[in-house]
């Protein structure tokens, strides 16, 4: 597994004034925190983090983060963004224990969409990411839906989709009452217009002939 790198600072100036000070330093102010040790607040180089939060596995996947000299494996629990700046406010990470078993959200892709939408129909993500239980080890990258066969009034369950080997859902392992749409088909509003006409005009001629 390939770690995405990020090298960070430790940070003794606190508050909100010395948050904006560094925000203006083009500096990231973050936290560090869980595997049972006390959290350590830290800062990072903006062009870094704003580079490295593009790429899709900057969310899900474990990160490698030098901390001065040391380094430790995290997690994304929490990134905070600017309303309407390209700015990263804050973020927060979670240490990792390689032999503990952690929740993560993993983003999916949709595959083989266009067999749906050659007939006419429409694809609709009812989910774009799924929340999975495994070791840190066996966190996917990404989980690939195929929709090739999908039919309207057929949605795609999470019971439905196949999750690698060591990995889990979340949702479903609270019960059958969680087993959400992962994706569905359904009709262009212009085509159900058009059967709703054809409809109507069938009717008032039964009616006529009546």
């Amino acid at each position: 597994m390939d770690l995405l790198k990020l090298d960070a600072e430790v940070r003794t100036d606190m508050g909100k004034g010395a948050s904006r000070r560094l925000r203006h330093a083009d500096l990231v102010p973050a936290i560090v925190y869980g595997a049972g040790q006390e959290p350590v607040s830290i800062t990072l180089a903006h062009n870094k983090v704003w580079r490295a939060q593009q790429e899709e596995a900057f969310y899900s996947q474990v990160l490698s983060l030098k901390v001065g000299t040391e380094k430790v494996d995290v997690v994304i629990k929490d990134m905070q963004r600017h309303p309407f700046k390209e700015l990263v406010m804050h973020i927060d990470f979670l240490r990792i224990d390689a032999n503990k078993e952690l929740h993560t959200a993993v983003p999916i892709h949709f595959i083989n969409e266009e067999e749906v939408t050659k007939v006419g129909n429409i694809v609709v993500h009812n989910l774009n990411e799924i929340e999975v239980a495994c070791l840190p080890k066996n966190i996917p990258e990404f989980i690939e839906v195929d929709v090739a066969n999908l039919e309207v009034g057929h949605p795609l369950h999470l019971s439905d989709i196949a999750l690698p080997e060591g990995v889990t859902s979340v949702e479903l392992a609270k019960g059958e009452d969680h087993d959400s749409a992962v994706v569905s088909a359904s009709v262009p509003k212009a085509a159900k217009s058009e059967d709703a006409e054809e409809a109507a005009e069938g009717d008032a001629e039964e009616t006529t002939e009546e």
